[in-house]
């Protein structure tokens, strides 16, 4: 069975709800026969590559909010993050453009290392005080080394603004076939959807069922979960 999930490095739903994903993943009876690949999908295409800016200054200028309900928003998603085991920095992020971090996460799969090189760029995107937007490519080529890429390669992708950028818009186009608005959004075997941050036991049951079923693309789990989508990500509501 394969499961294709829709994210961006920039999203921080996405970030949470891999993890629920992969908490379900674990124990499916099945997990050796599932085939796990992430596809392209940007909250913020029209941004230059280069343009910067803190996390905290974008949600105030895109949802109209104060500076404390956005710095509120932030400390809950991080809350959300830990209840994960998920490292979150809440203060200090910044936000830009990810068309490079997609087309090297495209020349990670052919190399069989897409998820290392993802869960590397969530976690200095979210965790860590260096950023994967300012620093130039270097930096990108940096947490590809990591992740078992050979660095000359990576920079050489990084280096053709061509590299892998048809199979970026190839899976940006899917995405909105398939009717996906937000991310993260997760297609079992092209039989179930998934859309948002579901919880460990939605993910659990879509994989029950999608695992002997084949039917038209089906909406799982309710229409509350968070997500990023165009006009940014949902906020999650104070206990």
């Amino acid at each position: 069975m394969r499961v294709e999930i829709w994210s961006d490095i920039a999203c921080p739903w996405c970030y949470v709800g891999k993890a629920r994903f992969e908490k379900a993943l674990a124990a499916f009876p099945h997990r050796d026969e599932v085939e796990v690949v992430h596809r392209s999908f940007e909250l913020d295409p029209d941004r230059a590559k280069g343009d910067a800016q803190p996390v905290i200054t974008m949600l105030t200028r895109k949802y109209g909010m104060s500076e404390a309900q956005a710095e509120a928003g932030e400390d809950n998603l991080g809350a959300q993050a830990a209840a994960e085991g998920l490292p979150y920095r809440t203060r200090g992020r910044d936000h830009g453009n990810t068309f490079d971090l997609h087309r090297l996460l495209h020349f990670a799969r052919e190399q069989g290392r897409q998820d290392e090189l993802l869960g590397i760029l969530y976690r200095a995107n979210f965790a860590e005080e260096r950023s994967v937007f300012t620093e130039g490519d270097e930096r990108l080529v940096e947490l590809a080394a990591e992740a078992g890429l050979d660095a000359g390669r990576a920079r050489a992708v990084l280096a053709d603004p061509d590299a892998y950028a048809d199979e970026v818009r190839a899976d940006e186009r899917e995405a909105a076939r398939l009717g996906a608005t937000g991310v993260p959004f997760f297609v079992l075997d092209r039989t179930y959807g998934i859309s948002g941050a579901q919880s460990a036991e939605v993910f659990t049951r879509a994989l029950d069922q999608a695992w002997g079923e084949r039917s038209a693309l089906e909406p799982v789990g309710g229409d509350g979960a968070q997500a990023c989508g165009p006009d940014g990500c949902a906020l999650p509501s104070h206990s």
